[in-house]
Formats: structure tokens, C-alpha cells, sequence
């Protein structure tokens, strides 16, 4: 099958890296991009599409999903952060609406995220929860592409007073965990022409051990595939791990050999040297020498508050920043602009963290922390994933940088059609297979039985009322 795409503009890469090429082609042939050149294609060709009045760039590459959760944050989470916890919902609300959550809503929200991120500019998420299976069933339905890691761990936090948090041993050190993750690669890694692959996910540098981690790293190493671990999230959990090792995290993973190219680190917003923690540590050189990958996730803890101190630092010290959506809304769209704008603010410098900077770690940087070199770009040999913009519309005119107009003033709707494997997974804002009134109607049956029971697993046992108040009291009628 060979598919031929006439379009205004193009993001390609040439040389290393993204080229702006203005009036060009496209050919995809079955999954992969078989040539990409100026003007337009005149061979043969098994369909045509017009996109001269679009603008076709890579699919973004999503590092950082919890997808039978995120959605079940909206309505909840937002202008809410405990003080006690240094403003880190981690440990009340998270654990709150684990113990409400039910799999009608966990599987409504799975199937809900898959139109979302789809609609949002994500071709490749990389998804850790404990839903392995049915998100891999959903994303070989929608055509997504994803890597999917059953997360495991030692301990699970707690509170009991909603001023300490506390650390409940499983009793095997995660090792049930552990094994349930490898069968679960074993199992499902490959399927979907290669769409679907796993990898190793523990969950939290303060919920695993050691002993659990060096045997992540090695079964990891033994197996080829990528890990994850979140780190150096929230101050307790920075303060947790000082008090246990006399150091930060970041300088513990590296003494017991756990950093490398192969980890993509979730967040790291709060290393050594950060005004949170207010400890040095060399944490980003760390990072940098050993070729760690962190997976920067602004929305989750700007709405808070909290800012990293600064992405565009960190892109100065050679960290591969890659792009994540952690929360709602999972849009990548607004990842890349609320990147670039948080550290603007932060480095009060309006040159740093630019268009091409964010553009880069949702394409580029996403596709090197998976090992992939045919992800992320739009070059011969690559698969197929693309995104087709609207190049005349409202939010984008006028136009003459691309990728400036995407970051900074492309709406959802700005974002036309998306192709996975040289198939549209979306095309003129149609998702196959996806109802996606009846996906919100789902969803807001298990948003409703979670709000309902949120006092279960509350440590002081409160309604979602006096957890989360709503915006304004109600009216009386």
C-alpha cells in the first residue's frame, strides 16, 4: 500500500534534526515513510491526500501516563495540595481514590484515554498502572501505540494522620509484582505489527527497595526493554530518602548502579539544589553522565504551584528531557506549551525553552529514550506516525513558523488528523471505533462512584465534600 501526502508544510528530519521543508510530499509505504522531498509527488500511488493546506509533523512521542487513573482527576484534584505534604496530593488523594476506585471505572477511563491522547497529538504513550492487558487491548483497537508497564513495588504509602507519611511492607519485597511485570512483556511485547511493547516500571525511588531495583536492572538489561521509576517527586518523599541514606535519591539510585540511558525517570522536578529540598546534591551532572532520561510532566505540578527550576537547566547540563502528561488533561498540546512558558518564568528569560526545545522532547528526545531512532521524525525509514494541523485556521493564522504556532497558539481542534503505522487512527476529527459521548457517560458513572466513596480509604474517613469543596456552594432552590 503506498500512500502519497502533498503538503503545505512538513516538519522533516535532515541532518540531525527538524527541518521546516515548505510545499513537499510524503510516501508511506504499509507502516514506514519510504521518501520525503520538495514539491509534489507525480508517481504512482495507491491514494493521494491533499494536505496543502496543513501542516504534517511527527506524532509526539507521550513518556509519562497513568491512563486508568488521570482522567478520574478532573473535578477532584485541582486547587488542592496539602501543606503538610509540601502541597504533593501523592499522599491523600491518591490514596483516597485508589481505595473508591472500581474496574467499571479504571476500564471507562482506559477506553476514554485512548480517544483523548489520540485527539491530543499522542501517537506513542508509555503507560504504567495496573491495567496491562486491557490497555493493551484498547490500544491495539484505536491503533495507538504504546509501551505498558505493570508497576510493582516493595512498600505502599500511607497516612494515618495527614501530617506523616508511612511505608506498609507487601511482605515478598515485591517480588509477586515483579514476576507479574516480566510475564506481562513476555505476553504482550510485539503484538499489533510491534505497536505494543513492555517494559519494567517500579513504582517509586521511596517504595522499593534495593535489592528489588538491582533485580529490575537486570531483568531489564536480560529482556532489552526500557524502565521507569518516578523520583524525586515531592519533598516528603526527597526527605524520606535523606533520612535513610544519607543522600538525595538521585545520588542513591546512582550508587547502586540503578541510572542509565535505559531508565526514563519520572520527574525529577525536585533534585539536589532545587529551593524545595534545599540540599545540595550534583543530582543533574548525575543524570547527565550517566544518560538518564527524565520525563518532565509540567501540568501535574504547575496547577500546584510547583515549578521545575528549570527545564531549559536542564537541557543546558545534556539531560535527554522528554515530554509526559502524567494528569488531566492528557494533551500534549498543552504539555509542550505549558513547558516552554513555566521556564520562561523561572529563568525569567524569554529565549530559553523555545519552540523548538519542547517540539524536540516530544519527538526526538521521546523516541532516543526508547531506543528508537525510527520514532519521532519525519525521514525515510521512519513508521508512519503523523499529525496533520489545520494551517489556515483561527489559532493559526497567520503562518510562517510552524512549530511556533503549534506550541504557542494551536488549539485541540487545530489538530485535523493523526496516523499510526501509516493508518489513520483520526482522520478530519473522527476516531474510529470510539463513541465518544458514551466513553464520557462511562466515565462519569466511575467518576461518580469514586466521589461517593472517597471516605473508605481516607485516613479521616472524609466525603469528597470536605476532601475537595466545590468551586462555588450550592444554590438553594
Amino acid at each position: 500500500m503506498r500512500t502519497v501526502i502533498n503538503a503545505g508544510h512538513i516538519i522533516a528530519f535532515q541532518d540531525g534534526g527538524h527541518r521546516h521543508l515548505t510545499g513537499g510530499h510524503i510516501v508511506v509505504e504499509n507502516d514506514r515513510i519510504a521518501h520525503v522531498g520538495g514539491g509534489t509527488f507525480t508517481g504512482e500511488a495507491d491514494e493521494i491526500i491533499d494536505a496543502r493546506h496543513q501542516i504534517v509533523t511527527p506524532g509526539f512521542v507521550n513518556t509519562h501516563a497513568h491512563i486508568s487513573e488521570s482522567p478520574l482527576d478532573k473535578s477532584f484534584v485541582e486547587d488542592r495540595g496539602p501543606r503538610n505534604f509540601y502541597l504533593s496530593g501523592l499522599f491523600e488523594f491518591l490514596t483516597a481514590r485508589k481505595g473508591a476506585l472500581t474496574d467499571q471505572a479504571r476500564r471507562a477511563a482506559v477506553e476514554f484515554s485512548m480517544a483523548e491522547l489520540i485527539r491530543t497529538g499522542t501517537t506513542t504513550i508509555v503507560e504504567m498502572g495496573l491495567m496491562g492487558p486491557y490497555v493493551a487491548e484498547q490500544a491495539e483497537k484505536s491503533g495507538l501505540r504504546a509501551w505498558i508497564g505493570e508497576m510493582y513495588s516493595s512498600t505502599t504509602w500511607f497516612t494515618d494522620d495527614g501530617r506523616t507519611v508511612g511505608y506498609r511492607p507487601r511482605g515478598d519485597d515485591g517480588a509477586a509484582g515483579l514476576a507479574h511485570a516480566v510475564q506481562f512483556i513476555k505476553d504482550y511485547s510485539g503484538r499489533a505489527n510491534g505497536r505494543i511493547q513492555g517494559f519494567l516500571s517500579p513504582a517509586q525511588v521511596d517504595t522499593c527497595s534495593e535489592d528489588l531495583l538491582r533485580k529490575t536492572k537486570a531483568l531489564a538489561a536480560d529482556m532489552g526493554v526500557p524502565t521507569a521509576l518516578h523520583t524525586s517527586q515531592s519533598v516528603p518523599e526527597f526527605q524520606e530518602m535523606v533520612r535513610r541514606h544519607g543522600c538525595s535519591p538521585i545520588e542513591w539510585l546512582d550508587r547502586i548502579g540503578f541510572l542509565g540511558p535505559e531508565l526514563l525517570m519520572g520527574h525529577a522536578i525536585m533534585p539536589g539544589g532545587s529551593s524545595w529540598v534545599n540540599y545540595h546534591a550534583p543530582d543533574l551532572d548525575l543524570l547527565a553522565g550517566s544518560g538518564t532520561n527524565v520525563t518532565h510532566c509540567v501540568w501535574v505540578y504547575c496547577r500546584r504551584g510547583i515549578a521545575m527550576e528549570s527545564y531549559s537547566k536542564y537541557l543546558d547540563r545534556g539531560i535527554n528531557m522528554t515530554l509526559g502528561t502524567d494528569t488531566c488533561p492528557q494533551s500534549m498540546i498543552e504539555g509542550l506549551r505549558w513547558t516552554a512558558v513555566m521556564s520562561k518564568v523561572q529563568d525569567r528569560r524569554t529565549e530559553v525553552a523555545t519552540a523548538a526545545d519542547v517540539f524536540n522532547s516530544a519527538t526526538l528526545a521521546g523516541a532516543k529514550a526508547l531506543g528508537r531512532d525510527d520514532l519521532g521524525r519525519i525521514a525515510r525509514g521512519a513508521k508512519a506516525d503523523l499529525l496533520f494541523w489545520d494551517a489556515a485556521s483561527t489559532f493559526m493564522t497567520p503562518l510562517r513558523d510552524p512549530v511556533r504556532n503549534i506550541v504557542y497558539s494551536a488549539q485541540t481542534s487545530d489538530l485535523r488528523s493523526s496516523m499510526i503505522d501509516g493508518r489513520f487512527v483520526m482522520r478530519d476529527h473522527i476516531i474510529p471505533g470510539y463513541d465518544e459521548p458514551t466513553l464520557a457517560a462511562n466515565l462519569q458513572q466511575g467518576a461518580q462512584h469514586m466521589w461517593d466513596h472517597m471516605h473508605v480509604e481516607d485516613w479521616a474517613h472524609r466525603s469528597i465534600d470536605q476532601l475537595s469543596p466545590n468551586s462555588f456552594p450550592a444554590y438553594r432552590a
